[in-house]
């Protein structure tokens, strides 16, 4: 059989092989290759039939966020030590991706005009180049304004700043650049492994761990999607999957029969019923 003589039946048939011994991600994937091929065969060589157009790609688990308890986050945080401008830099660093659950690329772009320390405020520029207001709690105000200083930021940025980008922005490498998304996950990797974390941690984590920490201290959940800058709150109700205990006390404070009595048993119904 050539390609061109490929139908819906040898795909699918292809499709349910893989599903035996791959996952429906890897299974997913195969399938969009495929598909893609037959989508150039259609568009270069001449070919009339697709014949991916009928197959459906396999649904894919979604995966429930891994965070951080409290207190590993502390662990992670504790971890950087010192008064040095590396380690005021990053413990601004850890602090501040766990305080308001900014992407790493919204952290590696924040320019000094973005932050208003005095306010606990900050801007961060998000997907689709998209704007929005975060707040920043105390802690993490404390550890920029600690590198913000002249023994930290100061401290280290050279005496002539080779691009205008490096001198706004506010975390800088020790040669004076601006961070990248990769240099800011060696800083949260690092902290990581002194605490024997690293299996656990990711700048995304720390991203996670505060939505879910917020939505278990009774944050609204709409809230948390703008603190996020989620385009949708379907994407921010996958963090509610994370914290049964959450789940369940918000149910028995607000469901009108999900009252329970001092001893812990529920309380009896109409005529003594349960």
């Amino acid at each position: 059989m050539t390609l061109l003589e490929a139908d819906v039946g040898l795909i699918e048939a292809y499709v349910a092989l893989l599903s035996e011994t791959r996952r429906a991600s890897s299974t997913a994937r195969a399938l969009a290759a495929v598909r893609g091929l037959h989508r150039f065969c259609v568009d270069e060589r001449g070919a009339t039939v697709d014949p991916t157009e009928g197959v459906s790609t396999p649904r894919i688990p979604q995966a429930i966020p891994k965070a951080l308890s409290e207190p590993e986050v502390e662990l992670l945080l504790s971890a950087v030590i010192g008064e040095d401008p590396r380690a005021r830099r990053d413990r601004a660093i850890l602090e501040t991706l766990y305080a308001t659950g900014m992407r790493i690329s919204e952290l590696a772009g924040l320019r000094l005009g973005d932050l208003d320390t005095g306010r606990g405020l900050a801007v961060a520029y998000g997907k689709g180049s998209k704007e929005r207001l975060v707040p920043i709690g105390r802690h993490a105000v404390w550890a920029l304004e600690a590198w913000l200083g002249s023994s930290g930021r100061d401290a280290m940025a050279p005496a002539r700043w080779a691009r205008r980008v490096d001198a706004e922005a506010v975390f800088i490498s020790t040669r004076g650049r601006r961070m990248s998304r990769q240099a800011v996950w060696q800083v949260v990797r690092t902290a990581a492994k002194k605490v024997k974390l690293e299996d656990r941690v990711s700048p995304h984590v720390l991203r996670h761990s505060c939505a879910t920490h917020l939505l278990e201290h009774g944050a609204d959940i709409r809230v948390v999607q703008e603190l996020l800058g989620h385009a949708t709150i379907t994407t921010t109700q996958v963090y509610t999957k994370v914290s049964p205990e959450l789940l369940r006390r918000v149910y028995e404070q607000a469901h009108p029969r999900a009252l329970v009595t001092q001893a812990g048993r529920a309380a009896p119904g109409p005529a003594g019923r349960r």
